[in-house]
C-alpha cells in the first residue's frame, strides 16, 4: 500500500490573477471568495483536498500589491509569512505577461529566499497563442528551478487532477491533519461574512471599492415550524464613508436586498440547511487603520 502523504500548499501571486478562483477549483467547494476585483482575498483561507493517498491543504493568500493602509501592509505579510510556512508553493501568474513584471519580481524573490518547492501555473493562457506562452515559460525556467511548470485556464475543470497530481507526486509522508469529512477550517461565521462580502463586490463593480468588510453578529440555529433546521444570521457591512452607504443600501433598499438574496442562496447551498439572513449597514470611516480589526486578517 502507498504511504499516506500530507502537506501545506501556499498559492501565491499578484493580486487578481486568478488564485481563489483556482483554490475553489482544486477544493471542489467554495472556499474563498471570488469576485473580478483586486485584493478580494484578505486573509490566507485554508481549502482541505482529501484524497485516497493524500490530504492537502491549501492556503490561498492575500495577492500581493503596494500596501498603502494599515490593512494592505498586513495583506502582504501574511502572504509572505505562509510563504515560508508551506512544504509546496504554487506560483500564479498570467499567461498575458511579456516579462517578469516587478510584482511577479517580488514574490519570485521571496520564494528563491524560501527555497520552497515550487510549481509554476500559468493561468489564463486561453488568452494567447502558443508561441507567447513557450517564450513565457522559458524567460520564467531560467529564473528558478521549478518542479513543474502547468499551463492552465482556472475556470477549466480537466486541469484539477493535473495540478493535485503534481503536488501530491511533491509531497512528503504524513498524517492528516484534520478530519476527512472537513473541506475548510473557516467557521460558518467566516463563510458567511466571505460570502455576503464576495456578494456585495460583485454587485456593487466598482461604485465601492474595497472599503467594506463584514461582521456577522449573530448566528443561531433553530428548527422552524416544520421542524427544518434554519440559520437567523445577523450582518452589518462596515463602509467608509456616508456617500457608500447610499449606494450599498440603493434605491427603496434594492441594492442590500440583492447582496442579502445572493449570499442567503449562497449559503444555503453550502451549509445545506435554510438560512434566514438580515443585513445593515453602517458607516466605520477608519477601519482599514484600525488595528483591532485589521487584525482578523492576520495569519492566525
Amino acid at each position: 500500500m502507498e504511504e499516506f502523504k500530507s502537506g501545506f500548499v501556499t498559492l501565491i501571486g499578484r493580486t487578481n490573477v486568478g488564485k481563489s478562483t483556482l483554490v475553489n477549483l482544486l477544493v471542489g467547494e467554495k472556499v474563498a471568495a471570488i469576485a473580478n476585483k483586486v485584493q478580494t482575498t484578505r486573509t490566507a483561507i485554508k481549502g482541505i483536498v482529501n484524497r485516497q493517498n493524500s490530504q492537502i491543504i491549501f492556503v490561498d493568500t492575500p495577492g500581493i500589491h503596494k500596501p498603502k493602509t494599515k490593512l494592505n501592509e498586513t495583506m502582504v505579510e501574511t502572504s509572505f509569512t505562509s510563504l515560508i510556512d508551506s512544504d509546496i508553493v504554487l506560483f500564479l501568474i498570467e499567461a498575458t505577461s511579456d516579462e517578469i513584471g516587478r510584482g511577479d519580481k517580488i514574490i519570485l524573490d521571496k520564494i528563491k529566499e524560501a527555497k520552497r518547492k515550487t510549481i509554476l501555473i500559468i493561468n489564463k493562457i486561453d488568452l494567447v497563442k502558443r508561441e507567447k506562452l513557450l517564450r513565457l515559460i522559458a524567460i520564467y525556467s531560467k529564473e528558478y528551478n521549478f518542479e513543474a511548470v502547468i499551463p492552465i485556464s482556472a475556470t477549466n475543470l480537466k486541469y484539477k487532477e493535473i495540478i493535485l497530481d503534481e503536488i501530491e507526486k511533491n509531497l512528503k509522508p504524513g498524517p492528516a491533519y484534520y478530519d476527512i469529512e472537513e473541506y475548510t477550517d473557516q467557521t460558518l461565521r467566516q463563510l458567511a461574512e466571505e460570502t455576503i462580502r464576495e456578494k456585495a463586490l460583485k454587485l456593487l463593480k466598482d461604485e465601492v471599492p474595497h472599503g467594506i468588510y463584514v461582521e456577522v453578529e449573530k448566528m443561531k440555529q433553530r428548527k422552524n415550524k416544520v421542524k427544518e433546521d434554519i440559520y437567523d444570521i445577523e450582518a452589518t457591512i462596515y463602509c467608509l464613508r456616508n456617500s457608500h452607504k447610499g449606494i450599498i443600501i440603493g434605491k427603496n433598499g434594492e441594492m442590500l436586498k440583492r447582496i442579502g438574496r445572493a449570499a442567503r442562496m449562497d449559503m444555503e447551498q453550502n451549509f445545506g440547511v435554510k438560512v434566514n439572513l438580515k443585513t445593515w449597514v453602517k458607516v466605520k470611516e477608519d477601519w482599514q487603520e484600525n488595528n483591532t480589526i485589521v487584525n482578523q486578517f492576520k495569519l492566525k
